[in-house]
């Protein structure tokens, strides 16, 4: 298997939208593309169960 030491990145697509995925050894993000700010979550939110927590938390903090 081969470690993830560097940051990966790869262009998707979500409804027509162009996105940039970013695996890193910390976690993953989410961008629009040509933005800067989008959806980040960190390897230990996921695994511990954590994720929608601090996903919901974050989305609470950016509607204001």
């Amino acid at each position: 298997m081969t470690p993830l030491d560097k940051p990966l990145r790869r262009e998707l697509q979500i409804d027509d939208q162009p996105y940039t995925l970013t695996l890193d050894p910390e976690g993953l993000k989410l961008v629009r593309k040509g933005h800067r700010n989008g959806l980040e979550l960190r390897w230990r939110e996921l695994v511990s169960g954590d994720a929608a927590l601090a996903t919901a938390l974050r989305a609470s903090l950016e509607a204001r």
